[in-house]
């Protein structure tokens, strides 16, 4: 009996494929906290490519990196000017979108990573951003406006260019992170590619959590929102006797 699961054993290894380029990764920290005075923070993500045998000399090497944050469903609404105001008129809802998305590459986008390979893995901004749940006849537009907004206020990333490959085997980059980072997982995947086609993918996660005060508000917040509601009126009302005492002290 031994025999043959030692039998079987050495076929199915031998049937596995050999990659013969593959990523190690190393992140320069895998947890971000959130405090009272946090704003913003820089993750340094670098690796090395491991062979079994020497590099052809006939292709291109690329690396893609992306950080994606949580993804949630939300409506894209159009405004025009009617009658002298700036009303809601068209609407659209996208399935799923990520609050955050970096990219960034050793090149061209283009020559980097090939068309159906974007298709297939959905690297790019737009593919990031899911289908929509009820077709509207401009749909590309809204997508377009939804990202050239996360872009302005820093939370889409387009970094062509910014994955430093050196003599073949070292990459690196860093991805910053804006201050009001939405709090879970972040997922971090690493393409390898040659010629534009993908030869290995790397995949981990970044958790993002609120520490502290931060975190003691946010659940105070959510588990009991009377003691909440009732803590911040005293707060303000705190607030505003002592600076009717300050402005008293002051006009003496």
């Amino acid at each position: 009996m031994r025999g043959w699961i030692a039998c079987l054993a050495a076929l199915i290894a031998f049937a596995a494929p050999v990659r013969a380029e593959e990523i190690v990764l190393g992140l320069s920290s895998d947890e971000v906290a959130i405090t009272a005075t946090f704003d913003g923070s820089n993750i340094l993500i670098f690796g090395a490519i491991r062979r079994e045998a020497p590099p052809p000399d006939d292709s291109d090497l690329g690396v893609v990196v992306t950080v994606s944050g949580p993804v949630t469903p939300l409506v894209v609404r159009r405004k025009q000017r009617r009658f002298g105001l700036w009303i809601n008129t068209d609407a659209a809802r996208i399935s799923a979108a990520p609050s955050f998305y970096a990219v960034a590459t050793t090149g061209p986008f283009e020559e980097v990573l090939s068309h159906t390979e974007d298709l297939r893995h959905s690297v790019s901004i737009p593919r990031a951003i899911r289908a929509f749940g009820n077709e509207v006849p401009d749909a590309d537009a809204f997508v377009e406006a939804l990202i050239r907004i996360r872009v302005e206020d820093g939370h889409y990333h387009m970094m062509i260019g910014d994955v430093v490959l050196a003599r073949d085997s070292l990459f690196s980059t860093q991805i910053a992170l804006p201050a009001d980072l939405v709090e879970g997982f972040y997922p971090t995947r690493i393409f390898l590619t040659r010629d534009g086609e993908v030869v290995d993918i790397y995949r981990t996660s970044i958790a993002v959590r609120k520490v502290g005060l931060e975190r003691w508000l946010f659940n105070l917040a959510h588990d009991q929102p009377l003691v909440y509601g009732l803590l911040a009126i005293a707060l303000a009302i705190v607030s505003g006797w002592l600076a009717s005492v300050a402005f008293q002290l002051v006009r003496r």
